[in-house]
Order: C-alpha cells, then structure tokens, then sequence
C-alpha cells in the first residue's frame, strides 16, 4: 500500500465550476516540480483489497519494464534535481537485487537529489532480505516504509499478505540497519476484526519504535475481489462506529507515544515526516513514471495507462502512455489546494493560501466553510482553518463540497 494512497494523493473529481467566477488576484505559472514518483507495478499476489496498478506472477517482464522506464523517462530531455524521491508499487523490492540495483540507478540519473534529500522506497516484509537492504543503503535511500497491514496472523491471512509477525521483525531489523527513516503502514476495519485486536496491532507497531505510522482504514474498491465477495456476501463491512472508534484508537494511542498526527492518516516522530506525501498535499507539482502513474506539472495532471503490458507496448513503441490528462485552471488549482491543506492537521493560513493560488479562501469557498464551522468539522480562529477532531472522522466526506461552486 501506498504511503499515502494516493499516487497517490491526486484529487479525482469532475469539477463543477465557471472558471471565470472568480478571479485570482495573481496568476503565475507553477515552478519546476521539485519531487518525483515512480512506480513498479510487480507483486507475487495481488491482494484481494488491492485497487493499484499491479502485475503478480510476472516477473518475465520486469527487464522489459526497465527498458521502458528508461524510455520514458528519457522523455523528460535531461536530469531534473529532486528533493523528493519515491518508489511504490506494486512492491519495489520484490525485484531481484541486480534488477533493483538497476531500477535504483536509472531512478537516480534522471532525478539526481539535492542536498537534505528524501528518498522512499516501499518494501514488503516477506522479500526485504539483507541483499536487497544493502543494495537499497548503497543507492543512498534515506526512508523505507513497511506495508505491514497487521501483526494478527488471521488479519493477514484474510487480507491475503504474504507474511506474518516474524517476518515483520526481521525486515523491521533490516530497514532499521540500513535506512535514516523507517515507516509501518497498518491497516484497520478488516472485516471481523475487533478493537481489541486493533489495539494489539498499534502495540506491536510501537514495540518495534519505528519513526512514522499510517493507519488506514479498509475501503472495499470496485473492481478488486473483496468488492464481488462483498456484493456476495461473503464479506461484510465493521459497523461505522467500531471503525470511527478504531480511528480514534490510533489517533491517542500514537499521540501518547510521541507521534505528531501531522495528516488525516500519518503519524510522525519529530523530523520524521513524509516529506513527498507533504509535496502532495501542499498542492505542489511533481514528476512521475511507470504504469499508472500520475504525474502534476505545471498545472497539468496526466495519468499513464493503468495495464503494465499497455504501458510497455505504448512507450517501446514511442507512443505517449498517458490515458487521462486534464490542464487544470487557476481556480480549479486553488480548489485542489484547498482540499489537500485540509488534510494536514495544521489546516491552512488565510495569507499562506492568498499568496500561493491568488485567491482569497473566503471568495473561493465561504459559505461552506462557514458550514462546517458551524458544523463542528473546522475550526477557524481568523488566521487559519482546520480540521477539529469530529471533522477528521468524516473529512472525506466535505472534500466534494469544495471542488465545486
């Protein structure tokens, strides 16, 4: 799973507005994105929860997907200087250490890193051995993030991962060894879980002190098996107020370890931060290769084709593997910054906004602001808007509210 879900973290939505209803007080052209993403689709087993662009049980094309990023990503005409650099997936060290001793150099040629870099790379449990470790620490990766999910043997058999709690520790060990920055990703509202077994997984989490968490909670996407097992009834979703629960669980539990709850799903110790997801949610441009990948470029967002064969045929071929693209207008951009902000606990200053899109946050949206204020679900002291805690648990809910007049 992604760190933050989201390549990420694009807003998907069909925009319902005038473009000439507001007007930005200033307009410029976005800078140069200063974070890029990439993205290796390949797995053993695609979960059954599982809504990325995944390819399990073909590893007979992994040289061929090199070849094609290599292809595509000499389409950016020269290097382009990064402070940001993420791999996921898919499960990028699923990859044999040469092949991803290959992947890491091409990722570092094209996007060579400033000083103070960050660098992730998402990592499987059950294949992150000492080889790939090493290979990862002799590239310069700064952060790994662990796709844990849970320490509950039944949990993982039922969201069919391929590990368990021993094979936690020891690729624990390894990231710890070899990376400045080690993150667990967890999941919670697993079909027959209960809180207590929930609270169990936050503290086996903080038993191993890793130095970031993200919790989410299991969504149920058309498409995957566990959506038809749902249609058929053989699953079944945990009652809201249980999961609202198990949210608020994580929320206090971390938060008295020592944990910044920083964004509506990701928990840091001090200096620990995903800085990427932050380039997300600061609504800031970013470069981006690979199977399905979604990349923001001055005030355009394109998407590639989601199958791994089709993206391959379409880029060794020379032909673009873009399947969606949309450029963006100033308030249209201004409206996607302003979802994102919200995300972030620390909410956004009226000035910050004014200065970065041209747009007053009041003109823009007002009136649903001051809806949800009175709501309960933000708080505004004059200076900056928030998210109150009542408004984390239902935050998914007002983003359409604001992607739209």
């Amino acid at each position: 799973m992604h760190d933050d879900g989201y390549a990420l973290i694009a807003v998907r939505s069909t925009y319902d507005c005038n473009p000439t209803c507001i007007e930005p007080v200033t307009s410029t052209a976005p800078p140069p994105p200063r974070a890029a993403y990439l993205h290796v689709p390949f797995c053993v087993h695609r979960c059954g929860y599982c809504n990325f662009t995944v390819v399990a049980g073909r590893d007979d094309l992994i040289d061929a997907y090199l070849a094609a990023l290599a292809r595509e990503l000499s389409w950016l005409g020269e290097p382009r200087e990064v402070d940001t650099l993420f791999l996921g997936g898919g499960t990028p060290t699923h990859l044999p250490p040469d092949q991803l001793r290959r992947l890491l150099t091409l990722a570092r040629t094209w996007f060579p890193l400033a000083p103070g870099y960050e660098w992730s790379v998402e990592a499987n449990p059950a294949d992150l051995d000492a080889a790939r470790a090493e290979v990862l620490a002799e590239a310069g990766v700064t952060r790994i993030s662990l796709g844990v999910q849970s320490f509950a043997p039944a949990t993982l058999r039922l969201l069919e991962r391929d590990h368990g709690p021993p094979e936690i520790e020891r690729s624990f060990a390894l990231a710890r060894e070899h990376a400045r920055s080690v993150s667990l990703d967890l999941i919670f509202g697993v079909p027959g879980e209960t809180l207590a077994l929930w609270q169990a997984d936050l503290r086996a989490a903080l038993e191993l002190r890793p130095d970031h968490v993200s919790t989410y909670g299991l969504t149920f996407e058309r498409g995957t098996t566990f959506w038809g097992r749902l249609e058929r009834g053989a699953l079944a979703r945990l009652d809201e107020e249980l999961e609202r629960a198990m949210y608020a669980e994580a929320i206090d539990t971390l938060a008295a370890a020592g944990f910044e709850h920083y964004e509506v799903s990701n928990f840091a110790r001090p200096g620990h931060r995903c800085r990427h997801n932050e380039v997300y949610w600061a609504a800031e441009g970013y470069y981006a290769a690979g199977p399905g990948a979604a990349r923001y470029v001055g005030g355009r967002r394109e998407v590639n084709h989601r199958s791994t064969t089709t993206w391959l045929r379409r880029v060794m071929a020379g032909e673009s593997p873009v399947a969606e693209s949309e450029t963006l207008s100033p308030e249209n951009r201004a409206r996607e910054a302003l979802v994102l902000g919200l995300r972030r606990l620390q909410g956004i200053r009226r000035s910050d906004f004014h200065h970065r899109t041209g747009f007053a946050m009041d003109d823009l949206a007002g009136r649903q602001l001051k809806r949800h204020v009175e709501l309960g679900l933000l708080a505004d002291d004059g200076e900056r808007i928030r998210l109150t805690r009542e408004g984390l648990f239902v935050s998914d809910s007002l983003w359409p509210d604001y992607l739209r007049v």
